[in-house]
Protein backbone atom coordinates (compact mmCIF):
# COMPACT_ATOMS: atom_id res chain seq x y z
CA UNK A 1 0.00 0.00 0.00
CA UNK A 2 2.71 2.52 0.71
CA UNK A 3 4.54 1.94 -2.82
CA UNK A 4 0.61 2.51 -4.30
CA UNK A 5 0.39 6.17 -2.25
CA UNK A 6 4.06 6.86 -3.83
CA UNK A 7 3.06 5.52 -6.94
CA UNK A 8 -0.53 6.74 -7.64
CA UNK A 9 -0.45 5.35 -11.17
CA UNK A 10 -0.33 1.90 -9.79
CA UNK A 11 -3.70 1.69 -8.60
CA UNK A 12 -5.19 1.71 -12.42
CA UNK A 13 -2.47 -0.31 -13.25
CA UNK A 14 -2.70 -3.27 -11.04
CA UNK A 15 -6.19 -3.84 -12.00
CA UNK A 16 -4.26 -5.72 -15.51
CA UNK A 17 -2.83 -8.16 -12.92
CA UNK A 18 -4.11 -10.76 -10.35
CA UNK A 19 -3.88 -9.06 -6.65
CA UNK A 20 -4.71 -10.13 -2.94
CA UNK A 21 -5.10 -7.90 -0.28
CA UNK A 22 -4.40 -8.45 3.17
CA UNK A 23 -4.94 -6.79 6.81
CA UNK A 24 -3.70 -9.38 9.10
CA UNK A 25 0.11 -10.16 10.12
CA UNK A 26 0.85 -13.57 12.24
CA UNK A 27 3.84 -12.56 14.07
CA UNK A 28 5.58 -15.21 16.16
CA UNK A 29 9.16 -15.33 17.83
CA UNK A 30 12.17 -18.07 18.34
CA UNK A 31 10.03 -19.03 21.27
CA UNK A 32 7.17 -19.56 20.42
CA UNK A 33 5.56 -16.51 21.49
CA UNK A 34 2.89 -15.19 18.67
CA UNK A 35 0.60 -11.95 17.95
CA UNK A 36 -2.01 -10.92 15.87
CA UNK A 37 -1.59 -7.80 14.58
CA UNK A 38 -4.66 -6.39 12.90
CA UNK A 39 -5.56 -3.36 10.71
CA UNK A 40 -8.79 -1.69 10.01
CA UNK A 41 -7.30 -0.83 6.19
CA UNK A 42 -5.45 -2.83 3.61
CA UNK A 43 -2.11 -3.27 5.01
CA UNK A 44 -0.14 -4.75 1.86
CA UNK A 45 -1.26 -5.77 -1.50
CA UNK A 46 0.02 -9.21 -2.62
CA UNK A 47 1.58 -9.94 -6.44
CA UNK A 48 3.51 -12.48 -8.10
CA UNK A 49 7.14 -10.43 -9.27
CA UNK A 50 6.86 -12.16 -12.78
CA UNK A 51 3.29 -10.50 -13.56
CA UNK A 52 4.35 -7.15 -11.57
CA UNK A 53 8.05 -7.16 -12.91
CA UNK A 54 5.74 -7.58 -16.82
CA UNK A 55 3.25 -4.89 -15.74
CA UNK A 56 5.67 -2.51 -15.44
CA UNK A 57 7.98 -3.15 -18.76
CA UNK A 58 4.44 -2.84 -20.25
CA UNK A 59 3.80 0.47 -18.98
CA UNK A 60 7.40 1.54 -19.97
CA UNK A 61 6.44 0.48 -23.38
CA UNK A 62 3.43 2.29 -23.81
CA UNK A 63 5.07 5.29 -22.55
CA UNK A 64 8.15 5.34 -25.31
CA UNK A 65 10.31 3.17 -24.14
CA UNK A 66 11.74 0.57 -26.50
CA UNK A 67 12.77 -2.41 -24.88
CA UNK A 68 15.47 -4.67 -25.59
CA UNK A 69 15.23 -8.29 -24.80
CA UNK A 70 17.92 -11.15 -24.90
CA UNK A 71 21.21 -8.59 -24.02
CA UNK A 72 23.21 -10.41 -21.08
CA UNK A 73 25.39 -7.11 -20.48
CA UNK A 74 29.24 -8.18 -20.29
CA UNK A 75 31.50 -5.40 -20.04
CA UNK A 76 30.82 -1.76 -19.49
CA UNK A 77 33.18 1.59 -19.82
CA UNK A 78 32.73 5.01 -18.83
CA UNK A 79 33.81 8.10 -20.89
CA UNK A 80 33.51 11.43 -20.68
CA UNK A 81 30.11 12.25 -21.97
CA UNK A 82 28.86 8.62 -22.46
CA UNK A 83 28.46 4.81 -20.90
CA UNK A 84 29.40 2.02 -23.20
CA UNK A 85 28.04 -1.51 -23.02
CA UNK A 86 29.10 -4.83 -24.35
CA UNK A 87 26.66 -7.76 -24.19
CA UNK A 88 28.03 -11.52 -24.32
CA UNK A 89 26.64 -11.87 -28.36
CA UNK A 90 28.96 -8.65 -29.53
CA UNK A 91 26.36 -5.83 -29.42
CA UNK A 92 26.80 -2.58 -28.22
CA UNK A 93 25.06 0.03 -26.56
CA UNK A 94 25.90 3.65 -25.86
CA UNK A 95 23.65 6.19 -23.39
CA UNK A 96 24.94 9.64 -22.08
CA UNK A 97 23.29 7.84 -18.28
CA UNK A 98 23.38 4.39 -17.33
CA UNK A 99 20.66 3.40 -14.48
CA UNK A 100 21.34 0.44 -13.48
CA UNK A 101 18.89 -1.82 -12.35
CA UNK A 102 20.23 -5.87 -12.85
CA UNK A 103 20.12 -6.56 -8.94
CA UNK A 104 21.64 -8.22 -6.39
CA UNK A 105 24.96 -9.56 -9.07
CA UNK A 106 24.62 -6.32 -10.77
CA UNK A 107 27.38 -6.56 -13.57
CA UNK A 108 27.30 -2.82 -13.78
CA UNK A 109 28.27 -2.85 -10.10
CA UNK A 110 30.75 -4.90 -10.33
CA UNK A 111 32.51 -4.03 -13.29
CA UNK A 112 32.82 -0.41 -12.67
CA UNK A 113 34.44 -1.46 -8.79
CA UNK A 114 31.51 0.38 -7.23
CA UNK A 115 30.70 -3.10 -5.53
CA UNK A 116 33.38 -6.09 -5.38
CA UNK A 117 31.16 -8.49 -3.44
CA UNK A 118 28.81 -8.83 -0.78
CA UNK A 119 30.02 -9.94 2.37
CA UNK A 120 28.54 -12.83 3.45
CA UNK A 121 26.62 -10.38 6.22
CA UNK A 122 25.19 -8.13 4.38
CA UNK A 123 22.93 -10.74 1.89
CA UNK A 124 20.14 -12.82 2.88
CA UNK A 125 18.93 -16.30 1.36
CA UNK A 126 15.88 -16.58 0.53
CA UNK A 127 14.22 -20.22 -0.03
CA UNK A 128 11.32 -19.26 -1.87
CA UNK A 129 8.66 -21.43 -2.99
CA UNK A 130 5.41 -20.15 -5.01
CA UNK A 131 3.42 -22.76 -5.59
CA UNK A 132 -0.67 -22.74 -7.25
CA UNK A 133 -2.72 -22.84 -4.44
CA UNK A 134 -4.47 -26.15 -5.65
CA UNK A 135 -1.54 -27.60 -5.01
CA UNK A 136 -0.33 -25.80 -1.53
CA UNK A 137 -2.48 -23.25 0.04
CA UNK A 138 -2.64 -21.58 3.52
CA UNK A 139 -5.40 -22.11 5.82
CA UNK A 140 -6.09 -18.27 6.74
CA UNK A 141 -5.42 -16.01 3.61
CA UNK A 142 -6.64 -13.24 4.79
CA UNK A 143 -3.36 -12.91 6.84
CA UNK A 144 0.69 -12.62 6.62
CA UNK A 145 2.18 -15.51 8.30
CA UNK A 146 6.12 -14.47 9.91
CA UNK A 147 8.41 -16.24 12.09
CA UNK A 148 11.02 -13.76 12.79
CA UNK A 149 14.35 -15.54 14.18
CA UNK A 150 13.28 -18.88 12.82
CA UNK A 151 15.23 -21.68 13.72
CA UNK A 152 14.57 -24.76 11.32
CA UNK A 153 15.37 -26.73 14.53
CA UNK A 154 14.08 -24.67 16.87
CA UNK A 155 10.96 -25.87 19.01
CA UNK A 156 9.05 -22.98 17.54
CA UNK A 157 9.38 -25.01 14.36
CA UNK A 158 7.53 -28.32 15.55
CA UNK A 159 5.28 -26.26 17.08
CA UNK A 160 5.59 -27.70 20.46
CA UNK A 161 4.87 -26.48 23.63
CA UNK A 162 6.09 -22.77 24.27
CA UNK A 163 6.67 -22.58 27.59
CA UNK A 164 8.75 -25.21 26.99
CA UNK A 165 10.14 -23.03 24.38
CA UNK A 166 10.77 -20.08 26.31
CA UNK A 167 12.90 -22.14 29.14
CA UNK A 168 15.24 -22.89 26.64
CA UNK A 169 15.13 -19.07 25.04
CA UNK A 170 17.51 -17.67 27.63
CA UNK A 171 19.64 -14.95 26.21
CA UNK A 172 21.27 -16.78 23.60
CA UNK A 173 21.56 -14.95 19.81
CA UNK A 174 18.96 -15.36 17.50
CA UNK A 175 18.98 -17.97 14.36
CA UNK A 176 19.26 -15.01 11.56
CA UNK A 177 16.74 -15.22 9.58
CA UNK A 178 12.82 -15.74 9.05
CA UNK A 179 10.48 -17.56 7.69
CA UNK A 180 6.96 -16.87 5.84
CA UNK A 181 3.73 -17.99 4.42
CA UNK A 182 2.67 -15.06 1.62
CA UNK A 183 -1.22 -15.28 0.33
CA UNK A 184 -1.28 -14.66 -3.25
CA UNK A 185 -4.77 -14.60 -5.18
CA UNK A 186 -4.34 -18.01 -7.28
CA UNK A 187 -0.70 -19.44 -5.06
CA UNK A 188 0.96 -19.08 -2.43
CA UNK A 189 4.44 -17.97 -1.81
CA UNK A 190 6.30 -19.75 1.49
CA UNK A 191 9.99 -19.98 2.56
CA UNK A 192 12.85 -19.19 5.07
CA UNK A 193 15.54 -16.64 4.84
CA UNK A 194 18.68 -16.73 6.24
CA UNK A 195 21.38 -14.23 6.51
CA UNK A 196 24.55 -15.95 3.99
CA UNK A 197 26.93 -16.16 7.02
CA UNK A 198 24.46 -17.53 9.62
CA UNK A 199 23.30 -20.05 7.26
CA UNK A 200 27.07 -20.78 6.46
CA UNK A 201 28.32 -21.30 10.10
CA UNK A 202 25.20 -22.97 11.42
CA UNK A 203 22.81 -25.03 9.58
CA UNK A 204 23.98 -27.83 7.42
CA UNK A 205 21.14 -28.82 5.68
CA UNK A 206 20.38 -28.30 1.62
CA UNK A 207 18.16 -25.41 1.02
CA UNK A 208 15.29 -27.76 -0.48
CA UNK A 209 15.67 -29.79 2.74
CA UNK A 210 14.93 -27.25 4.85
CA UNK A 211 11.95 -25.77 2.36
CA UNK A 212 10.44 -28.88 2.65
CA UNK A 213 10.61 -29.76 6.07
CA UNK A 214 9.40 -26.25 6.60
CA UNK A 215 6.26 -26.96 4.78
CA UNK A 216 5.74 -29.87 6.35
CA UNK A 217 6.15 -28.16 9.68
CA UNK A 218 3.17 -25.76 8.76
CA UNK A 219 1.17 -28.97 7.83
CA UNK A 220 1.57 -30.28 10.71
CA UNK A 221 0.69 -27.12 12.72
CA UNK A 222 -2.01 -26.55 10.96
CA UNK A 223 -0.79 -23.15 8.75
CA UNK A 224 -0.84 -24.79 5.07
CA UNK A 225 -2.47 -27.77 3.66
CA UNK A 226 -0.67 -29.54 -0.19
CA UNK A 227 3.26 -30.54 0.22
CA UNK A 228 6.07 -28.82 -1.33
CA UNK A 229 6.87 -28.75 -4.94
CA UNK A 230 10.32 -29.18 -6.02
CA UNK A 231 9.81 -27.68 -9.09
CA UNK A 232 8.55 -24.54 -7.77
CA UNK A 233 11.62 -23.90 -5.32
CA UNK A 234 14.00 -20.79 -6.18
CA UNK A 235 16.47 -19.82 -3.28
CA UNK A 236 18.57 -16.34 -4.22
CA UNK A 237 20.05 -13.54 -2.46
CA UNK A 238 18.95 -10.39 -1.09
CA UNK A 239 21.25 -7.79 0.09
CA UNK A 240 19.91 -6.99 3.61
CA UNK A 241 23.41 -4.83 4.56
CA UNK A 242 21.99 -1.03 3.76
CA UNK A 243 23.01 0.96 0.38
CA UNK A 244 26.27 0.29 -1.47
CA UNK A 245 28.70 3.61 -0.11
CA UNK A 246 28.70 4.31 -3.20
CA UNK A 247 25.70 4.02 -5.38
CA UNK A 248 26.19 6.22 -7.82
CA UNK A 249 28.96 7.84 -9.90
CA UNK A 250 29.52 9.88 -13.21
CA UNK A 251 26.54 8.91 -15.23
CA UNK A 252 26.06 5.24 -13.50
CA UNK A 253 23.16 5.46 -10.71
CA UNK A 254 22.44 1.96 -9.54
CA UNK A 255 18.59 1.38 -8.07
CA UNK A 256 16.77 -1.20 -6.75
CA UNK A 257 18.84 -4.46 -5.13
CA UNK A 258 21.91 -3.51 -7.47
CA UNK A 259 22.44 -0.78 -5.23
CA UNK A 260 21.87 -2.58 -1.95
CA UNK A 261 18.21 -0.31 -1.31
CA UNK A 262 16.50 -3.17 0.37
CA UNK A 263 14.96 -3.21 4.25
CA UNK A 264 17.55 -4.99 6.19
CA UNK A 265 14.95 -5.55 8.44
CA UNK A 266 11.69 -6.88 6.65
CA UNK A 267 14.05 -7.83 3.42
CA UNK A 268 11.79 -5.42 1.89
CA UNK A 269 12.92 -4.05 -1.65
CA UNK A 270 10.13 -3.23 -3.93
CA UNK A 271 9.40 -0.07 -2.64
CA UNK A 272 13.50 0.69 -2.40
CA UNK A 273 13.65 -0.25 -5.93
CA UNK A 274 10.89 2.20 -7.27
CA UNK A 275 12.02 4.93 -5.46
CA UNK A 276 15.27 5.01 -6.42
CA UNK A 277 14.48 4.63 -10.05
CA UNK A 278 12.22 7.26 -9.66
CA UNK A 279 14.77 9.67 -7.98
CA UNK A 280 17.03 8.67 -10.75
CA UNK A 281 14.55 9.80 -13.25
CA UNK A 282 14.45 13.02 -11.76
CA UNK A 283 17.74 13.38 -11.13
CA UNK A 284 18.48 12.75 -14.70
CA UNK A 285 15.88 15.30 -16.04
CA UNK A 286 17.07 17.98 -13.71
CA UNK A 287 20.14 18.43 -16.50
CA UNK A 288 23.86 18.89 -14.93
CA UNK A 289 25.50 15.91 -15.81
CA UNK A 290 28.81 16.78 -13.76
CA UNK A 291 26.40 16.97 -10.80
CA UNK A 292 24.29 14.06 -11.59
CA UNK A 293 26.11 11.45 -9.35
CA UNK A 294 25.57 13.86 -6.35
CA UNK A 295 22.21 14.49 -6.69
CA UNK A 296 21.05 11.45 -7.22
CA UNK A 297 22.77 10.46 -3.83
CA UNK A 298 21.38 13.17 -1.82
CA UNK A 299 18.13 12.10 -2.95
CA UNK A 300 18.29 8.72 -2.05
CA UNK A 301 19.59 9.59 1.52
CA UNK A 302 16.71 12.39 1.63
CA UNK A 303 14.15 10.51 1.32
CA UNK A 304 15.19 6.91 2.26
CA UNK A 305 18.53 7.02 3.68
CA UNK A 306 17.50 6.54 7.59
CA UNK A 307 15.15 4.37 7.88
CA UNK A 308 17.71 1.68 5.30
CA UNK A 309 20.33 2.53 8.17
CA UNK A 310 18.34 2.33 11.35
CA UNK A 311 16.75 -0.72 9.44
CA UNK A 312 20.16 -2.74 9.61
CA UNK A 313 20.70 -1.34 13.12
CA UNK A 314 17.57 -3.15 14.16
CA UNK A 315 18.40 -6.05 12.63
CA UNK A 316 21.84 -6.75 14.03
CA UNK A 317 20.05 -5.25 17.61
CA UNK A 318 17.22 -7.91 17.83
CA UNK A 319 19.22 -11.07 16.40
CA UNK A 320 21.78 -10.35 18.73
CA UNK A 321 19.63 -11.52 21.85
CA UNK A 322 16.38 -14.21 21.26
CA UNK A 323 14.27 -12.08 24.21
CA UNK A 324 14.49 -8.95 22.21
CA UNK A 325 12.41 -9.97 19.53
CA UNK A 326 10.10 -11.97 22.50
CA UNK A 327 10.04 -8.11 23.67
CA UNK A 328 8.60 -6.84 20.22
CA UNK A 329 5.99 -9.58 19.57
CA UNK A 330 5.07 -9.01 23.76
CA UNK A 331 5.23 -4.74 22.71
CA UNK A 332 2.66 -5.69 19.92
CA UNK A 333 0.17 -7.25 21.71
CA UNK A 334 0.19 -4.72 24.56
CA UNK A 335 0.74 -1.30 22.95
CA UNK A 336 -1.89 -1.27 20.60
CA UNK A 337 -1.58 2.76 20.04
CA UNK A 338 1.95 2.12 19.05
CA UNK A 339 1.34 -0.89 16.52
CA UNK A 340 -1.51 1.10 14.80
CA UNK A 341 1.35 3.46 14.21
CA UNK A 342 3.89 1.03 12.08
CA UNK A 343 0.81 -0.17 10.51
CA UNK A 344 0.35 3.03 9.18
CA UNK A 345 3.97 3.53 8.42
CA UNK A 346 3.69 0.03 6.59
CA UNK A 347 0.69 0.92 4.89
CA UNK A 348 1.97 4.14 3.32
CA UNK A 349 -0.80 6.44 5.27
CA UNK A 350 2.52 7.93 7.66
CA UNK A 351 6.09 8.61 6.28
CA UNK A 352 9.30 7.62 8.06
CA UNK A 353 9.79 10.74 9.91
CA UNK A 354 6.13 11.34 10.99
CA UNK A 355 6.88 7.71 12.27
CA UNK A 356 9.68 9.14 14.85
CA UNK A 357 7.96 11.99 15.83
CA UNK A 358 4.70 9.93 16.74
CA UNK A 359 6.43 7.53 18.79
CA UNK A 360 8.27 10.10 20.78
CA UNK A 361 5.56 11.72 21.62
CA UNK A 362 3.29 8.93 22.55
CA UNK A 363 5.75 7.01 24.37
CA UNK A 364 9.13 9.17 25.34
CA UNK A 365 10.67 5.93 27.07
CA UNK A 366 9.88 3.62 24.72
CA UNK A 367 11.50 5.82 21.85
CA UNK A 368 14.66 6.57 24.07
CA UNK A 369 14.79 3.03 24.39
CA UNK A 370 14.95 2.51 20.32
CA UNK A 371 17.95 5.68 20.59
CA UNK A 372 19.72 3.94 22.82
CA UNK A 373 18.96 0.63 20.65
CA UNK A 374 20.38 2.04 17.29
CA UNK A 375 23.22 4.11 19.24
CA UNK A 376 24.32 0.57 20.77
CA UNK A 377 23.74 -0.96 17.22
CA UNK A 378 26.32 1.54 15.63
CA UNK A 379 28.80 0.76 17.78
Amino acid sequence: MRAVRRFPYLTAALTRIPTHTVRRLHLEGPDGRSVLIESDEDAAIMIRRVEFDQLLVSLAVEAGAELVTGADIAQVREADDRVELVARDGRRFEAAVLVAADGVHSTIARRLGLNRGWPAGAVALDMMEETPRTLLRDIDPSALWVSYGYDSGSPSDTGSDPALARRGAGGAKAAEGYAYVFPKRDHVNIGVGYVLAHFRESIDEAPYDIQRRFVETLRRRGVTEGASVRANFTPFLIPVGGPLPIPARGRVLLTGDAGGFVNGFTAEGIYYAMVTGDLAARAIAAGQPASLAARYRRACRDEIGAELRDSVLIQRYLFADRRRIAQVIEGAGANPALTRLVLDFASGRLGYAALRRRMLARSPVLAARLLWMLAAGAH
